[in-house]
């Protein structure tokens, strides 16, 4: 059935640590509450949507399970977002009952061309997933606090808010799935600035010094000329006492980096707006507000503490004063469940038994004081999220890396990370957040008749571009290919902007509109794509 207003669901569960209930329906005029032993699920009509909230005094609760009797037809194409940075596995799929879907759905039926889709609004109080099947769609929403069951005791949890769209005649999925995103994120406004710099870390991978993100800075700040906008330097892992991606303190730099508030003076006068890498949510010291248990060889803070918010705002603040304009912060997700993103299995998120401090706080509600604490405390200055959770974090950060690394080591990472998420997510860049399909390397060991093709792509989408530029892969062809896509993307990128054409039949796309002609573009190299060197590095 077509569709835009979300109608009551038909049926409720609710998921205890032993048991699944079902809920009977109790309706009134203004909302239906469904009601076990157990728990209260109310639902009421906001708009053209519905909010879902859940009440449940004395029991601990681990999900609620809403079904909707919403037949797909048969051959349709199913669409899902991921939970974090996606990993090269989204794509346009067959119809999987099984198959968990992040945050929102959409189907496509290549027979009609008709495209449909539900999600829930950015911020929720859960981490909502779906899963859709021949008789009808079911939304999942995961209450728990770390691995354990929500103590909500007399709180009314305010869960989530679900939204429809349908195409209208004529209207492709990409312009719908777009349409959709907008639907989800009411209320932001995200930055149309364009956010263009350099980025070391592909051609550095931690082992740098000042004198190399100097030369960064006069690459990226040469390349951009006397344009107005000006081009980010971001000093990526590795300037502190722990080195690479470990946690903090963040307090000091090491070897040449003691002496930060110097280095983004000297990254300003190259001509270059300065950034820095930090990883928020995890110490290299036990302290009294990190968790029991050790992750890596580092001590995660438990998020639900103040004592750790406090410390987390104070480090943002120590960064805006040593003077840096844009503040990229990564590796939460892992830091609060202990697994990136590929490794979710399905809705298995984290561990099973353990849980915050704060047991009556959801996980999302967690992360999103989080994102909060980093906005609020950020005092204007661009914030970029790194293994993040996208749908949280909307509206609290200017960007967002939507894929995971691309790769100054192998072409095929690059393609199977950079284009997919490039392709699937576009359609959240200026509802969200920008998108980030991370860097673009020039590197010795990647091909740069490919990395090329990729670059023109970022800088004409209009989402942010990052160069991780070796000087060893530097030559006048290598120079001009990076000078003119800068130009592009600190223009905005391409007018009209770029749309994947042949996505509903490729992880990664080649047949692209860009402004008012078709592109294509060779992802492949000439012995085609090798599986050995397409996973996760």
């Amino acid at each position: 059935m077509p569709y835009s207003a979300v109608p009551p669901p038909d049926s409720v569960h609710v998921v205890t640590g032993s048991s699944t209930e079902p809920l009977a329906a109790r309706p009134d005029p203004e909302r239906s509450t469904w009601s076990s032993v157990a728990a209260d699920v109310l639902v009421r009509p906001v708009g053209d949507g519905l909010a879902v909230a859940l009440s449940a005094p004395g029991h601990e609760i681990e999900r609620i399970a809403l079904r909707w009797a919403l037949p797909q037809p048969e051959g349709v194409r199913i669409l899902g977002d991921a939970w974090e940075r996606s990993y090269g596995e989204l794509e346009w799929g067959v119809m999987r009952p099984e198959r968990t879907l992040p945050w929102y759905w959409l189907a496509h039926d290549p027979r009609s061309g008709g495209t449909t889709g539900m999600g829930v609004q950015v911020r929720p109080a859960a981490f909502c997933s779906w899963t859709v099947d021949p008789a009808g769609v079911t939304l999942w929403c995961d209450v728990r606090s770390g691995g354990s069951a929500v103590v909500l005791g007399h709180r009314v949890l305010d869960v989530a808010t679900v939204r429809a769209v349908v195409g209208a005649d004529g209207e492709g999925p990409f312009a719908v799935h777009r349409r959709l995103c907008r639907a989800l994120s009411p209320g932001t406004s995200p930055s149309t600035a364009p956010l263009v710099g350099s980025n070391n870390w592909y051609h550095t991978y931690g082992e740098f010094d000042v004198d190399t993100i100097l030369a960064d800075a006069d690459l990226v700040a040469g390349l951009a000329g006397d344009h107005a906008v000006r081009p980010f330097s971001v000093v990526d892992g590795g300037w502190s006492p722990g080195g690479g991606a470990a946690g903090g303190p963040w307090d000091t730099g090491t070897g040449s980096f003691t002496d930060m508030p110097a280095v983004a003076e000297r990254i300003r006068a190259a001509g270059a707006r300065p950034g820095l890498w930090f990883r928020p949510a995890t110490s290299r010291v036990r302290t009294g507000y990190t968790r029991t248990t050790p992750l890596g060889g580092m001590w995660p803070l438990d998020l639900s503490l103040p004592e750790s918010l406090e410390v987390i705002g104070a480090d943002v603040r120590r960064f805006r004063a040593w003077g840096y304009e844009l503040l990229k912060h990564d590796f939460s997700t892992f830091d609060v469940l202990g697994r990136f993103g590929h490794a979710f299995q399905g809705a298995r998120l984290t561990s099973p038994g353990w849980s915050f401090a704060d047991r009556s706080r959801t996980t999302a509600e967690i992360l999103v004081g989080l994102y909060r604490v980093i906005h609020d405390n950020a005092d204007g200055a661009v914030v970029l999220g790194c293994n993040t959770v996208g749908h949280l974090a909307a509206g609290l950060q200017t960007a967002q890396r939507t894929g995971d690394d691309t790769s100054g080591r192998q072409w095929e990472r690059t393609r199977r990370m950079g284009v997919n998420t490039l392709a699937f997510r576009l359609a959240q860049h200026g509802s969200f957040f920008t998108v980030d399909p991370d860097c673009v390397p020039a590197t010795p060991q990647t091909p740069w008749e490919l990395n090329r093709q990729f670059l023109d792509l970022v800088a004409r989408s209009g989402t942010a571009l990052f160069l991780s530029v070796d000087p060893a892969s530097r030559t006048p062809r290598v120079d001009a290919d990076l000078r003119a896509a800068v130009r592009i993307a600190l223009d905005g990128g391409e007018p009209g902007g770029v749309e994947p054409l042949d996505w509903v039949h490729t992880s990664a796309p080649r047949r692209w509109r860009t402004g008012d002609r078709e592109t294509t573009y060779a992802w492949e190299s000439a012995w085609g794509t090798d599986p050995l060197l397409s996973g996760i590095e």
